[in-house]
């Protein structure tokens, strides 16, 4: 059984289809990569995924429940399906321990003493331990960032949702953030990544999926989508990314 599962799934924003009959399976411990313009609905999905935005028909099923049923509580499918954003959303009152542990704390209940050592654990995995007193505005873009996958791991995940995570950074602090994903990937996390870093999708992924107008047109491995596509739309996107010098 796959541990994620989309059936028909659709979401509009007014008259606009922004997912339109999207089916997708994901299986535990699978990277599934989207692909395609801005608009395309990559980020709806996750969003809808981790109960941030209701569709309007179809079904979400995790790990055998149907997630998408109208007035489920949200916090206990968000404690195990956690989301990084591209705009890191760290409270910026708060060091960055704090930042870290407060959802384990008033979540999970875990103690003060626990969560802070469990915390500085990661964040010296992470190559932040150095940071953790600091305020948010002390780090750079690269290490905010990270600071946001600490805080999203510290809830003990099953699957995380990484949404265009690298967009807002510098190129040169781009790297630094891949690499904690392929750190993720090397543990069995399963992970659904929206991405316009193409030569990253090609590495990690299991599956690549490229979406436009709000439909997954095609679907494949990354060397089906990258040098074989079947689909004509496919062909013109990567050829405009490959214009651009981003493949």
């Amino acid at each position: 059984m796959s541990l994620l599962s989309y059936r028909r799934v659709r979401k509009s924003f007014g008259t606009r289809a922004v997912l339109d009959s999207i089916d997708l399976e994901v299986q535990r411990g699978e990277v599934i990569t989207l692909i395609g313009a801005s608009g395309s609905g990559k980020s709806t999905l996750l969003r809808c995924t981790n109960l941030l935005e209701p569709i309007d028909d179809g079904e979400i099923w995790f790990d055998g429940v149907d997630i998408s049923e109208p007035g489920l509580p949200p916090d206990p499918v968000r404690r195990r399906i956690g989301m990084v954003f591209q705009s890191f959303n760290l409270f910026p009152h708060m060091s960055v321990l704090e930042n870290v542990t407060l959802a384990p704390r008033k979540v999970l209940g875990r103690s003060k003493t626990d969560a802070v050592e469990q915390a500085m654990t990661m964040l010296d995995r992470f190559g932040l331990a150095e940071k953790a007193n600091d305020y948010p505005d002390r780090c750079s873009g690269g290490q905010q960032q990270r600071v946001a996958i600490v805080r999203a791991l510290q809830m003990e995940p099953e699957v995380m949702l990484l949404d265009e995570i690298t967009s807002a950074l510098d190129p040169e602090l781009v790297g630094e953030v891949l690499e904690v994903v392929r750190g993720l990937r090397g543990q069995g996390m399963t992970m659904l990544l929206a991405t316009h870093e193409m030569s990253f999708a090609r590495e990690i992924s299991d599956q690549v999926c490229f979406l436009k107008d709000g439909r997954i047109h095609e679907q494949g491995t990354p060397e089906q989508i990258f040098s074989m596509p079947a689909r004509s739309e496919t062909r013109d996107f990567l050829a405009r990314v490959i214009a651009s010098g981003r493949l």
